[in-house]
Formats: C-alpha cells, sequence, structure tokens
C-alpha cells in the first residue's frame, strides 16, 4: 500500500467517477484501474462496486476511504513541518516521578535555550507511565529511582522495553514533614516516630504495586494514610495535616522553607535516582540541554554526580 494509492482512492471519491479521476491525476485510466485492484487484491476487501451506472463505495470502502483520508492528512503535516524552509522549534519532552530538583532543571534548560519558537512538555506522573512515554517515545527522557527494593522488577521491565537507565545520584532517604510538627527538630527520625502521623504517597493507579512505589521505605501499617497524584497537594497535607512523605531530602525554591522540612530518617536504605531514555532513539540538543541543567541543580545541592 502507498500514499500514491490513497491519493488515487479520495480523487475517485471526489469525482465519481474513475474516468474524470484519471484526468485530473493526469494517469490513465488502466492504470488507475490497475492500481486500485492491486490495493483491494492486498487488503483483502472490495472498496468500489463497479457497474454500467459507473463505480460506488461498498461498506468496506467507505470504512477505508476514513482511514485513508486521515492517514492523507498526517503525511500532509509532515510534509508542511519538514518541508518549510524556516528554522523548526525546539522540542524537547521529559517524563519525571514528582522530584523538585527534576522541574528546575527543566526551568533552566529553557532559560538557557536561544530560540524564537519551542515546544517543551514536562509530565509529572506514574513510575510506570513513565517507562512506557519513553518506550512509546512521548518523552525523551525519564525521571526515576531504583532501590534494593524495586531494582530487579523496574530493570527487567527496562530491558524488555529497550530502555537504558543512566545512574545520576545516591540519595539517603528524608522525610518532609511541617516545621510545627514535634519531630521537626531531631536530627533523624524513625519510622517509629512518624506512627502518629499520617502517611502521604503518590498513588500508582490500579495496576500499581509497591515496586512502582516513589517512596522508597513506607511503614508496615499506617492507621493514617492519603494517596496523592500531584506534588502541590502533597505539601498542603503535610502542611495541613501534619502529614509526611519519603524523599531523597533534595528541596529548591518551590518549597515553602517556613513551613516545612526535610529530616533524615534513620535507615540504611537509598534511593539510586537516575535518567532512562530509549537505546534506539538519539537525544535532542534540548534534551542533552537538560541533562547538563538536570546534573547542575543536584551538585548544587550537594550531591555527589555518579559518572
Amino acid at each position: 500500500m502507498t500514499l500514491l494509492q490513497l491519493k488515487y482512492i479520495v480523487k475517485i471519491v471526489e469525482c465519481g467517477s474513475m474516468n474524470e479521476a484519471s484526468h485530473e491525476l493526469y494517469v490513465s485510466q488502466p492504470a488507475l484501474s490497475s492500481s486500485v485492484k492491486e490495493l483491494e487484491n492486498e487488503l483483502g476487501i472490495e472498496i468500489f462496486t463497479r457497474s454500467s451506472q459507473g463505480i460506488a463505495l461498498t461498506v468496506d470502502g467507505a470504512e477505508f476511504l476514513t482511514y485513508a483520508r486521515q492517514v492523507l492528512d498526517q503525511a500532509s503535516l509532515l510534509e508542511e513541518r519538514y518541508k518549510n524552509a524556516k528554522p523548526r522549534k525546539q522540542l524537547c519532552s521529559v517524563s519525571t516521578q514528582h522530584y523538585m530538583f527534576a522541574v528546575e532543571a527543566f526551568v533552566e534548560m529553557i532559560n538557557s535555550i536561544k530560540s524564537d519558537e519551542y515546544e517543551f512538555t514536562i509530565r509529572e506522573t506514574r513510575t510506570k507511565d513513565i517507562i512506557n512515554q519513553v518506550a512509546n517515545m512521548l518523552s525523551e527522557i525519564g525521571i526515576i529511582y531504583l532501590s534494593d527494593f524495586n531494582k530487579d522488577v523496574i530493570g527487567k521491565m527496562l530491558r524488555e522495553k529497550h530502555l537504558e537507565f543512566h545512574p545520576l545520584f545516591r540519595a539517603p532517604l528524608h522525610v518532609f514533614i511541617a516545621r510545627t510538627n514535634p519531630l521537626a527538630g531531631k536530627k533523624k527520625v524513625t519510622m517509629d516516630d512518624l506512627k502518629p502521623f499520617p502517611f502521604i504517597q503518590y498513588e500508582q493507579g490500579e495496576e500499581g504495586s509497591f515496586f512502582f512505589a516513589e517512596e522508597a521505605v513506607w511503614p508496615e501499617y499506617s492507621p493514617k494514610q492519603i494517596n496523592v497524584t500531584d506534588r502541590a497537594t502533597i505539601l498542603n497535607f503535610i502542611i495541613g495535616l501534619n502529614g509526611y512523605t519519603v524523599c531523597t531530602g533534595i528541596d529548591n525554591g518551590d518549597l515553602n522553607n517556613e513551613k516545612i522540612v526535610t529530616v533524615p530518617l534513620d535507615t540504611d536504605e537509598t534511593m539510586l535516582v537516575g535518567w532512562i531514555t530509549n537505546e534506539r532513539a538519539k537525544l535532542s540538543k534540548a534534551a542533552e540541554t537538560y541533562l547538563e541543567k538536570l546534573k547542575s541543580v543536584v551538585a548544587s545541592h550537594g550531591y555527589k554526580l555518579i559518572d
């Protein structure tokens, strides 16, 4: 099947006859008829009924025409985009777990881009969605973490989808708590210390499991637990409900330091934070710039980068 054959079908329908279509297409009627017949044989359907009164679309033909027009519209968009002589927009898409440093680096990347036109996308979303978006090339880069608990499951999924994990830094675990929380002044807190307070975690959907959790550890049993989908909500709940969540400990200007603090968690567990890429894709210039800014932001918060 070719785009030319699709154009033939659409033109025949527009003209209402094979003869008139052949004139407009500057192709002989036998050649046009032969091309349509080849397409019908290839697809195993009859697109037109032929009679002494002319031709008409079959039921299968009417359905095929709908798809043919969609394909031709998409092809036209591609031609407009890549045959246009003017410089193209800079594009970059990143999917990430809910990390403030990932957003901070995205802002710095945009500020550094010297382009009159660009279209950038950042998605703070579920772990499984990040992996699928990079696998399907909806995003060039995904920001996730590995731990001793999830690395086998996540690693297997990455290999199956032809994705590569690039370590960025290793973070000892912390918790975000309200400055008014009685634990805020402690040098370290334990999971037992946190038992009286609501545990807040990012919801991972119906297919989610502990292996996809954004929190590297969680209480064995929490009588008060809240699932959320966005970072603003989790910060509001920490303040308003005196809750807590487990994190890397990196904050930035988005965090209200007057109301929220990070306190180290007394555990040997760590988070190996990194980015994933599709091994079949080459990163855009904007994506490479984003990685440079990401490393710079992480280093500025005092974390040692992994080569």
